[in-house]
């Protein structure tokens, strides 16, 4: 029996030979335990989440559902946790001061689940970036994506570019310090995959 307390799916789309990919919104409570397993792990150091508790981690995404700005999505595949995506409006976004931002952008960050007990499969992260973008940009009538992942996190850039993300300038995101964010300085790759490159026709 489903939980009435968790919110409808946004988004789902099977893909073939892949498996029916599904997405919504995030419950900052209830997902924060399978959150705090991924944000813990040493490859996600680039989330900035290292070290915080499980309270920490639901108080982080507690917030953010109390924004208009930035929503927190959970994405599953057949059923199961298969990823964190994270929308934003770039006007509202510090990113904001690295690019100019034009009408219809939307900004994204992913932290795909770790790969099961078989270990990665081709093609797993690209099925899984398609249905993600199928949801932003046509779900979501949006004409750009941007990202901004950590210069250094090297595996997410090329990712990002094998799915046809286009790569920007190398920018400094400025420290955020106020009341209720902390975010320090961030080196980042700027990416964008527009609509009409990604889904043509």
């Amino acid at each position: 029996m489903s939980d009435p307390r968790i919110p409808a799916y946004v988004h789902e789309e099977t893909v073939d030979g892949y498996g029916t990919v599904r997405i919504r919104p995030l419950d900052a409570k209830g997902d924060a335990g399978v959150l705090h397993g991924w944000v813990s792990e040493e490859r996600a150091a680039f989330w900035g989440m290292n070290g915080l508790t499980q309270d920490q981690v639901a108080g982080i995404y507690a917030h953010m559902d109390t924004l208009d700005t930035h929503h927190a999505y959970l994405i599953e595949k057949d059923g199961e946790p298969a990823g964190l995506l994270q929308t934003y409006e770039p006007e509202a976004d510090r990113v904001s001061e690295c690019y100019p931002v034009e009408p219809g952008d939307i900004g994204l960050h992913l932290l795909l689940a770790p790969a099961g007990a078989d270990g990665a499969r081709v093609g797993w992260s690209s099925a899984l970036l398609r249905a993600v973008a199928s949801f932003v940009l046509i779900g979501l009538d949006r004409k750009r994506v941007v990202v901004d992942p950590d210069v250094r996190n090297e595996k997410a850039i090329a990712r990002f570019l094998r799915q046809g993300f286009t790569a920007g300038e190398k920018v400094v995101l400025p420290e955020i310090d106020i009341p209720d964010v902390y975010l320090p300085e961030k080196h980042a790759q700027l990416a964008f995959l527009d609509r009409e490159v990604a889904f043509p026709g």
